[in-house]
């Protein structure tokens, strides 16, 4: 058969139940291609012996087809705690760390039935949409190796783009699994918030800004991935109610007639020359579909919602990682954007964070109202194409300076702050052929009909049918 690296995961496993293709034969194909190509962007890290891993893989070719995703290699985020296996969280603090058990994201994962190989890299604590860290260093973008390929999902966009992994688990709270899946020529998919719970450690009521997703090269595969990671779970107070399979509700076509085009929200948003341009261009596919896409400019003032996403961002990481500042010696291995998210955190008030908080209810019934007239809205991914991967951050765009670390992506905030779901999806390759994205948005809870709008757009497309440069 052909070269099952190429197959997408829904393909692998139809192939491996009817015994067309080995598990061994599928492990080996990856790990030759791990071991070709990813040096040369380090996308795989903490990577499990190959004797190992082809000694699980012959386990699972001796049983019956126990999971959604029996035999798939997998390489977890290294955010996420996975049993026996390096965990490191791109921090020196963490660079030995390996724990006793799973967190919840990969033991649904284990127990599907894939075969985790090892981690995706990322960067220290998934701070900026750039996979650099003092453990495992940079990550590089497929397309060109000298830039990024973003994050904090990074590794896994661009493990994904050269066909290393089939299917890759991503994390999202300023954008951290859409903007490297604009980067890398791939899908994103930030469900809304509650369909993929969360961990019983620390906060679970306050802080509603981060989710977990599924990335992968076609819809099909997404929703696969998302059937497996959803799910309620008894302790967690947002998780929703069991929904119905996601893969399945792709057999029907979407109903979307309409589309809202944001854009850069009347200039309030700097974007690169170009990237505009592209999306428009891509947009046009819709307008194929026979779906009309207008221009809209969302009753609401961007910067009020900016202001408010600095005060419940500082306030969560400050909740989550104190206790390393507040160790000196932890404190001096804990990156200067970890310092600046604690610091401006402790200095937050209880007003402060309920003003925020107000912001952000009155942007979710703007967005919701705004979903009255359309089927989804749309933005760029990126405020800018795959930069250099030797600098830390963008320091400006289109000659606007940048007053954070990651202002620079504020342009995935309108759906982080509100919990909507939010897929991004490939918008094609700038003329120095970077690739870039753009993010279809949908109102709480009508995830399958956003997954149905981006599916569409994927079968009269296929940007990652698109090979990177050397991966062919």
């Amino acid at each position: 058969m052909a070269d099952p690296t190429n197959l997408s995961a829904e393909r692998l496993l139809q192939a491996i139940a009817a015994r067309n293709l080995s598990c061994v034969e599928l492990m080996t194909a990856c790990l030759d291609r791990i071991e070709q190509l990813n040096p040369a962007i380090n996308a795989i890290i903490s990577l499990r012996p190959r004797d190992e891993l082809l000694r699980d893989a012959a386990q699972a070719d001796t049983v019956e087809q126990r999971g959604a995703l029996h035999g798939i290699p997998f390489a977890i985020k290294d955010l996420v705690e996975t049993a026996g296996i390096r965990t490191t969280h791109g921090s020196p603090i963490y660079a030995d760390h390996i724990p006793q058990s799973d967190d919840l994201l990969a033991a649904r994962i284990r127990s599907a039935g894939a075969i985790i190989i090892g981690k995706t890299n990322t960067p220290e604590f998934g701070l900026g949409s750039h996979s650099f860290n003092p453990v495992h260093g940079v990550t590089r973008n497929p397309y060109d190796h000298s830039k990024t390929a973003g994050g904090s999902s990074g590794g896994a966009a661009a493990a994904l783009a050269f066909r290393l992994v089939p299917l890759a688990d991503g994390s999202d709270t300023m954008g951290s699994l859409r903007n490297p899946a604009g980067f890398c020529n791939i899908y994103g998919f930030r469900p809304s918030f509650g369909i993929i719970p969360r961990d019983p450690v620390g906060d679970l009521f306050l802080n509603q800004i981060s989710m977990d997703g599924p990335m992968a090269r076609n819809v099909r595969d997404i929703a696969l991935l998302l059937d497996v990671l959803a799910g309620p779970v008894p302790w967690d107070p947002h998780a929703l109610p069991a929904q119905p399979s996601f893969l399945t509700g792709l057999d029907h076509p979407t109903r979307a007639k309409r589309i809202g085009w944001i854009g850069n929200w009347n200039g309030h948003l700097p974007t690169e020359p170009g990237v505009l341009e592209l999306c428009e261009t891509a947009l046009k596919t819709f307008d194929d579909l026979g779906i009309r896409v207008e221009p809209v400019v969302p009753p609401f003032d961007p910067e009020r919602l900016w202001k408010a996403w600095l005060v419940l961002r500082s306030f969560a990481n400050c909740g989550s990682k104190r206790d390393l500042y507040e160790d000196p010696a932890k404190r001096a291995l804990l990156k200067p954007e970890m310092i600046y998210e604690i610091e401006a955190g402790m200095a937050v008030t209880a007003s402060q964070i309920h003003a925020a908080s107000v912001v952000r209810s009155q942007w979710f019934a703007t967005a919701a109202e705004l979903f009255q007239s359309y089927d989804a809205v749309v933005l760029p991914s990126a405020q800018l194409f795959p930069f250099d991967a030797e600098i830390r951050w963008p320091q400006s765009i289109a000659g606007r300076a940048m007053s954070t670390y990651h202002q620079w992506m504020e342009v995935v905030i309108p759906a982080s702050i509100a919990g909507l779901p939010a897929i991004s999806i490939p918008a094609g390759f700038s003329a120095n052929l970077l690739p870039m994205g753009m993010q279809l948005i949908g109102a709480r809870n009508t995830d399958i009909e956003l997954l149905r709008l981006a599916d569409a757009y994927h079968r009269a497309t296929d940007f990652p049918g698109r090979y990177p440069p050397h991966a062919a």
